[in-house]
């Protein structure tokens, strides 16, 4: 038995954040029900790309949210379900009859998720705007990257993910524990840009400390340390170098023959030039040549996999972290890999509420 199971939650369907925090949700045993476009409202339920993993372990119902058909059986669903999460723009569900007052009137008891970029709040609650766009307002954008080169973009996993998902379905699964004891939902705004800020608050707190500078590649963790970064091989492969701690750093310069005494670790005017001499040194072998140097070592000295080579690494494959190409739920339970939900299905709005055993009144 899965930790949420007896959990019925109504996903109203999305790109982004929603639909990942519904993929975990699913993953996790709560029974999501993914209310899609149906296609009189001009989109296919499966249309979105990495549908295969962001979709599993629930059926797409599609609907018209502007239907007055569809309103009865959307809301009878509403009713029987302990939270609802959505992604829509501030008031967009509002005006289509489906906002938490309404929802949460007919069903006390229901958590209402949100997640926007913006948050239902402030000035720019009402713009548009993209993963990059959000977390370039919290700071952390402008922390990564190379020194003398724009902000690099870390793919979307800091705001819609990190930021978005993760904070909904840490808000939504809060909202459910008290919800069990008070009778009462609470409705939950997961704005990507305070996820973000919450996420970075490490750096704020260093750079308030005076340790952690506004300028990228010259702190501890964003390159800066010769010590902690990546660097390119004779093959082109990558390895990843975090020997932070003193006994970590003797190993990577054990294997990499460079005398300790020539090297101090923490003197931030050396990080430079040393940085320029580990770059050799690694350019000198392959990958993997490297990896398996320091495979029993404590030099933290580990290879850059890419996404194909990832699923058939040795320790992926014996913890099961991936799924036929696709990473598996985590984490786990009980020292187990929770199965992986089924492939999404398609179903009707009566299969869905005669599932549910609600009627549309």
């Amino acid at each position: 038995m899965k930790p949420l199971n007896g959990l019925r939650i109504v996903e109203f369907d999305g790109l982004g954040p929603v639909t990942f925090a519904g993929m975990v949700l699913a993953d996790l045993g709560a029974e999501v029900l993914r209310l899609t476009r149906s296609a009189s409202a001009g989109a296919s339920p499966f249309d979105e790309v990495g549908g295969a993993l962001l979709h599993r372990g629930r059926a797409a119902v599609p609907v018209d949210l502007k239907s007055d058909a569809d309103r009865p059986a959307i809301l009878a669903l509403t009713d029987r379900a302990d939270a609802v999460i959505e992604g829509f723009r501030p008031g967009v569900m509002e005006r289509l009859g489906y906002g938490p007052e309404t929802l949460q009137t007919r069903n006390p008891a229901l958590v209402y998720g949100r997640v926007t970029g913006w948050g239902q709040t402030g000035p720019l609650a009402n713009q548009v705007g993209h993963d990059l766009n959000y977390i370039g307002l919290t700071g952390l954008l402008h922390a990564m990257g190379e020194p003398d080169r724009p902000p690099a973009p870390p793919l979307n996993l800091v705001g819609d993910y990190g930021g978005g998902a993760m904070m909904l379905v840490t808000g939504v699964l809060a909202a459910l524990l008290e919800a069990k004891t008070t009778g009462r939902g609470r409705i939950v705004d997961a704005a990507m840009t305070d996820g973000t800020a919450l996420l970075g608050g490490l750096f704020q707190a260093l750079r308030a400390q005076g340790v952690w500078s506004d300028r990228r590649g010259a702190n501890l963790l964003d390159g800066g340390a010769p010590f902690y970064r990546c660097y390119a091989c004779r093959d082109g492969g990558f390895v990843a170098v975090a020997a932070l701690e003193p006994r970590f750093y003797a190993a990577l310069l054990n294997g990499l023959g460079v005398d300790p005494s020539d090297a101090p670790q923490y003197d931030t005017a050396a990080w430079p030039a040393l940085q320029a001499r580990f770059a050799a040194l690694f350019a000198t072998r392959d990958r993997d040549d490297w990896a398996g140097r320091f495979a029993q070592t404590e030099a933290c000295v580990t290879p850059v996999l890419s996404l194909t080579e990832a699923p058939d690494h040795p320790h992926n494959r014996a913890r099961a972290t991936f799924d036929q190409g696709l990473p598996a739920p985590a984490p786990r339970f009980d020292g187990a890999v929770l199965e992986a939900a089924a492939k999404p299905s398609l179903a009707s709005l009566n299969e869905a509420l005669t599932a549910w055993g609600a009627e549309a009144g």
